[in-house]
């Protein structure tokens, strides 16, 4: 079976374990099937008279003293009781130690298989992604397979080494009391069986259930500045009592459905085990069973009872981890970035040249069209235009985020697509519109890419992104913690921190994606005259709807529908018919008015 393979496949250096955990299973089904053996023969053949049919049976009581030693001295063989279920425990133990060892290293190589694929893949696939449904496959799925490794495929050999070892006892014994001891047993194999594949929708349906409660707290606990500003904690109170009762009433009715399942499987069971009793006490009493095998027979039934009770699950969870592993399995057959797929790493200055360069996501839907210009290395362009016009998809194909579809991107004359990812994206610094800090200090957030750099050199691009004298005024400084995704700072805080952590880099080319937006004008002004005193450091792309921003810019492009509609310097563009002398007319009669 395919599933079994790749579930092999991730068990790899640790099959030597999970085998070892198997034979300790064997063992140990061994001495639990000898407890009943010792009785009987001590029932009928040590303190009754009849003979001990077992040659092996036989060789070891008279190595122990022979019958009559052993009638009078009854105490050897409850010593042998308690040394069978001694050594029955210790393998047990040995079991549960050697599959949980292999069961959490397999699930610990899945789980570092699944972080360092996702790593790898296309940008592209991260934006079409649903982070929710990744982290459930990394964690709940995950989680899954690692219970059915450690617990259910270890009962299912469980289960059929003590089928198979107490099969051939019983029918060795007496082939009547045989076959009366299993004729409920297919009933309830089926009935479990059928059960668990009937609920496992109900199951199914819980998890679900449980999934939406979690995110609606998820989001409320993500968004609780925004629910505190529109007071709508009654509402969201409302909102996750919803979910909770769907959760609770899914729940309880599966709970519900388990207590009838157990109920009848019970009843099953207690007729199997009464069938047992009453057919061999007319057997006993007819004489063609002895009491020893009688009582042999009653143990040994109930040991049957338990795992054929459970079959019927085994094989659903089992099911439910061939989908986990399904789920898994579809996020690493997605094809990785090739990062390295070059080895040329040439100097990057900063001189760009985009020549008819057209991009798209899908056929004839075309983002970007014959896009042509250049920059000299140390210059400023800037990039203006409606939303959705194709700045940001521009941008993002220098870093080769995305790959252009036709025409030529040239650094420094050196063709994009054929420099090596990994270095273009360390020479490429790209400020994002969202910033994203993690819940560290902000000396560690601001040292991301390059946690040896000295302190002095974090400060100083603090000064250039205006946001040392804000830090100076926490209490702890560049060890305040800013918590998680920032939320202890105001928005253009984190914009700002974010702009010094790129350009603490000394990219030679930086990039800011509409990333001075959520700054005051003076903090923009700031940025910007800071930027310009180390023009000669790095080629500057800026991506603004602010015309102030953009103003002095060396190159101003106007973007609009994914083509270049205008070009040139804002004094140029103020004296021409077009979209930008509208957008500054529009922003300009605006401040005035917001003065007057």
């Amino acid at each position: 079976m395919k599933e079994f393979k790749k579930m092999l496949r991730f068990m790899e250096g640790y099959k030597l374990i999970y085998v070892l955990g198997i034979f300790a299973v064997l063992i140990s089904q061994l001495f639990t099937t000898l407890s009943p053996l010792v009785l009987q023969t001590t029932i009928d053949g040590i303190i009754g008279q009849d003979a001990i049919d077992s040659n092996m049976a036989y060789s070891i009581v008279r190595l122990l003293g022979g019958r009559e030693y052993l009638r009078g001295n009854l105490w050897i063989v409850g010593l042998i009781l308690v040394s069978i279920a001694v050594f029955r425990g210790l393998f047990l133990f040995l079991k549960n130690t050697l599959s949980s060892k292999a069961a959490e290293n397999s699930a610990k190589k899945i789980r570092d298989s699944l972080y360092d694929h996702i790593q790898r893949l296309p940008y592209e696939y991260h934006v079409k992604s649903e982070t929710g449904e990744l982290i459930q496959r990394c964690t709940s799925d995950v989680d899954t397979i690692r219970r059915f490794l450690a617990i259910q495929l270890v009962e299912v050999v469980s289960s059929l080494f003590m089928l198979i070892f107490i099969m051939t006892i019983i029918f060795n014994i007496n082939i009547k009391m045989a076959f009366a001891s299993v004729i409920v047993l297919p009933i309830t194999f089926s009935f479990s069986f059928v059960f668990f594949t009937k609920i496992k929708k109900a199951f199914e349906a819980s998890d679900e259930a449980e999934a939406r409660m979690t995110t609606t707290l998820q989001e409320n606990l993500t968004g609780i500045r925004v629910v505190k500003a529109f007071s709508r904690q009654k509402h969201e109170l409302e909102k996750f009592d919803v979910r909770n009762r769907e959760y609770q009433d899914l729940t309880f009715k599966l709970i519900k459905d388990l207590s009838i399942y157990w109920a009848a499987s019970d009843l099953l069971s207690m007729l199997q085990v009464g069938l047992v009793v009453l057919y061999g006490t007319y057997l006993s009493f007819r004489g063609e069973i002895s009491l020893g095998s009688f009582i042999a027979f009653v143990s040994y039934i109930n040991m049957l009872i338990w795992p054929v009770r459970q079959m019927g699950r085994t094989l659903t969870d089992m099911g439910k981890a061939f989908v986990s592993l399904k789920r898994i399995d579809e996020i690493l057959s997605e094809p990785i970035e090739i990062l390295d797929e070059s080895h040329n790493r040439p100097e990057i200055r900063g001189n760009i040249e985009f020549k008819n360069v057209s991009f798209w996501y899908e056929e004839n839907r075309h983002v970007l069209r014959n896009i042509s210009f250049n920059v000299r290395a140390g210059e400023t362009v800037a990039l203006i235009g409606p939303t959705g016009s194709g700045k940001s998809s521009l941008v993002h194909l220098l870093p080769r985020l995305y790959e252009y579809c036709s025409g030529s991107i040239k650094i420094d004359g050196i063709e994009l697509n054929s420099v090596d990812k990994t270095w273009i994206r360390k020479n490429v610094g790209l400020v994002l519109q969202e910033p994203f800090l993690y819940a560290k200090t902000i000396m560690e957030n601001i040292k991301l890419a390059n946690p040896l750099l000295k302190d002095k050199k974090v400060i100083d691009a603090a000064k250039v992104a205006s946001i040392h004298e804000d830090i100076k005024s926490f209490e702890e400084g560049y060890e305040t913690l800013v918590g998680e995704r920032g939320v202890s700072l105001s928005g253009g805080q984190k914009q700002r921190m974010a702009i010094a952590r790129t350009i603490i880099n000394n990219c030679p080319i930086v990039i800011f994606d509409d990333s001075l937006s959520a700054v005051d004008t003076e903090t923009d002004i700031s940025i910007r005259r800071a930027l310009n005193r180390r023009k000669k450091k790095s080629t500057t792309i800026i991506i603004s709807h602010r015309i102030s921003t953009v103003a002095e810019a060396d190159l101003i492009l106007v973007i609009d529908k994914g083509e270049i509609v205008q070009r040139g310097t804002h004094e140029e563009l103020i004296r021409e018919e077009g979209l930008y002398k509208r957008v500054y007319i529009i922003q300009n009669s605006l401040d005035e008015t917001i003065v007057s």
